[in-house]
């Protein structure tokens, strides 16, 4: 049975290359600000949304299809601003903020994600699609998730929702403003919560897994060797950083998770909130995708995970930093109070955003 099981995830795996190298990572300053910073990788271009919604908007949590069950119609109580792939027809949140400081990142956990069964005895239902506008219109905290999910069932359907051979399977991390943060799992139909104790969150496998994988990179250190003998030669080190040697170099979600995670913890603690924004985007730079160098074989083709954007959320500012892969070397930032304040959705490209052609400094060392 173990066997059938691994040779099944196996095959899943490859046969589905979608955004294999998202990375999360959460950061909070002396200052107590909070930041939460993360990277989406896909092979294929997914026209990624930028969308807000406001606080007051209806929205309709529908059963599975053939339940007889009924469509719960709720009200969002807070403004959020998110990413969704506009390559549905429906708005998927992946990525996102409320205005109280609540934010969501989900990753794709293939291989190992199986949702929750819904039965005609349940009253509480989601669907995967609505759950990031689902979580984020509706709760303040990281406590209020946990307390909601105990009660809800989160269940998923390509063909009832539309999403052809994209299966949306994802495991989140939900961090708030206090710093509190959890990492939300579905495997084998159960509900799956870790507090997020390393601050970072990749993909497959799972959460307790990578914990567990940790235990291999004890050795690391920020202080490296600085000479030792060898026979009668006094050897010295070639530079700085001998204390990360052995740290993983490659893309796949154990090593990102544990470079990140290193990094995480090691980084000299930020003293503001602009300072942790930094921490983040310094963080983030170490699992960031270049076209080309992440690929696999589908079929006769060769395709490529890359960074198709980069979100940084100030939790307790309610302010986002973001970039996508065309204007990597440029953040653009909004003012979410702004937008929260807003009475109507609104939604533009990530690609479209105002991003400068250029920023010329040749006047600065004119005489």
């Amino acid at each position: 049975m173990i066997l059938r099981a691994l040779l099944t995830s196996v095959c899943v795996l490859a046969t589905f290359h979608a955004a294999l190298a998202c990375t999360a990572v959460n950061v909070t300053g002396r200052d107590g600000t909070v930041v939460a910073g993360r990277t989406m990788e896909w092979a294929l271009d997914m026209q990624w949304k930028l969308v807000s919604q406001p606080a007051g908007a209806p929205m309709a949590l529908r059963p599975p299809p053939g339940l007889n069950l009924p469509t719960n119609n709720i009200t969002t109580k807070y403004a959020l601003v998110g990413v969704a792939p506009g390559v549905l027809s429906s708005v998927a949140l992946l990525e996102g903020q409320n205005s109280a400081g609540l934010g969501m990142s989900a990753n794709f956990l293939p291989g190992f994600t199986e949702y929750q069964t819904v039965t005609p005895q349940d009253r509480n239902y989601v669907s995967i699609l609505d759950f990031g506008t689902w979580s984020l219109g509706s709760f303040a905290s990281v406590a209020e998730v946990r307390t909601a999910l105990q009660a809800t069932k989160v269940w998923f359907d390509a063909a009832a929702l539309g999403t052809g051979d994209l299966p949306l399977t994802l495991h989140l991390v939900f961090t708030d403003r206090t710093g509190a943060s959890v990492v939300v799992e579905y495997v084998g139909g159960e509900l799956r919560l870790y507090d997020n104790v390393v601050g970072v969150l990749t993909n497959a496998p799972t959460y307790d897994w990578h914990l567990l994988n940790v235990r291999n990179y004890l050795n690391l250190s920020t202080v490296g060797v600085q000479a030792t003998r060898v026979g009668t030669a006094n050897v010295t080190a070639l530079g700085q950083g001998g204390g990360t040697m052995g740290i993983p170099g490659d893309y796949t979600p154990p090593s990102r998770f544990v470079r990140a995670a290193f990094m995480r913890h090691n980084t000299t603690q930020p003293a503001t909130g602009a300072e942790a924004v930094q921490a983040v985007g310094h963080i983030l730079n170490t699992v960031n995708i270049p076209l080309g160098v992440a690929q696999s074989q589908e079929g006769s083709q060769l395709v490529s995970d890359y960074t198709q954007f980069v979100a940084i959320k100030d939790l307790t500012n309610n302010r986002l930093m973001i970039t996508d892969y065309n204007h990597r070397l440029t953040f653009l930032t909004l003012d979410l109070n702004t937008i929260f304040a807003q009475d109507r959705p609104s939604s533009i490209r990530i690609a479209d955003l105002p991003y400068p052609s250029a920023i010329d400094a040749t006047a600065s060392l004119k005489p």
